[in-house]
């Protein structure tokens, strides 16, 4: 296995990282930078883009382009010019919320959430964007919104909220996109908390344990398979890609957000791959509208 930093760039919050199987590169978001950078899997040709607010989270379009969850809400964006279209602002009316991670399932629904950013208590939300633009508001009580991603099989959904630092398991209808049967799956790591996740074509989970400075794998059962010590403390999502989809690629972030936590080192906001693993991802789905 090896672990290597892909470009110069240091991320205030890095997040999101998504694999484009069609173009071939990865993206990533800086949250509280505003930016969104694109590369090659070696970390050739970086392009950046600014964004004018916040963003938790950006998915890719089928149609080209991309979908940002803002602290303004969500917009469309294009990916060549860096223009925004809003699609709409579901907690305009909640000023310390901002929207937060978010994926695609395989029916090419948005998923997404939200947190307080104060992380006062279970003041956010998820949601679910249908390729209509229809929203649906499908949980609450949730204080940090993190890690949506699905077994292969569309069985089940997995939800990370950090400010509890749980994992939850769900029964998912890939057909209506609802969600039923929560049950606990996985708890963080001593010294961290649970951030963003993917899941493996063997179905395992991976967990970017947050201030831990380490990756986690569980098994579907929510058992720990391994863990993975990375070169800066605070890891904040993960994501397979690559042309095999075998590189598991990693962000990180360089100012800490919790009280009393410092990223450490050098290393602290660059975006990792880790080669060697013997293992491949899924194809990451494009939002439907």
């Amino acid at each position: 296995m090896r672990i290597e930093a892909l470009t110069d760039v240091r991320t205030l919050l890095g997040e999101s990282p998504v694999w484009d199987v069609d173009a071939q590169r990865i993206s990533w978001v800086d949250s509280l930078g505003r930016r969104i950078f694109r590369a090659t899997a070696d970390g050739r040709e970086l392009e950046s883009l600014e964004v004018p607010a916040n963003i938790g989270s950006m998915v890719l379009r089928r149609g080209g382009g991309a979908v940002g969850a803002l602290k303004t809400g969500l917009h469309f964006i294009d990916l060549a010019t860096g223009e925004l279209e809003a699609i709409t602002d579901p907690e305009a009316h909640l000023p310390d919320n901002t929207l937060n991670d978010g994926k695609v399932d395989r029916q090419g629904r948005f998923w997404f959430g939200s947190m307080d950013t104060t992380e006062a208590g279970p003041h956010g939300a998820l949601y679910r964007l249908d390729p209509d633009l229809t929203l649906t508001r499908i949980r609450d009580g949730v204080t940090v919104s993190n890690g949506p991603c699905w077994a292969p099989d569309d069985r089940t959904f997995y939800f990370s909220d950090s400010g509890t630092g749980a994992m939850t398991a769900f029964d998912f209808d890939l057909e209506s996109g609802s969600i039923a049967n929560p049950r606990p799956f996985a708890q963080a790591l001593g010294g961290g908390s649970v951030d963003g996740a993917t899941v493996d074509a063997e179905g395992f989970v991976w967990s970017a344990q947050v201030y831990a400075g380490r990756l986690a794998r569980f098994a579907p059962d929510g058992t720990l398979e391994r863990e993975i010590a990375m070169p800066t403390g605070a890891v904040t999502s993960v994501m397979f890609g690559g042309p095999e989809l075998d590189v598991l690629f990693v962000t990180s972030m360089e100012r800490a957000l919790r009280t009393g936590a410092r990223p450490d080192g050098a290393m602290a906001g660059r975006l990792f791959a880790i080669h060697g693993l013997g293992i491949r991802g899924l194809p990451e789905p494009k939002f439907g509208g």
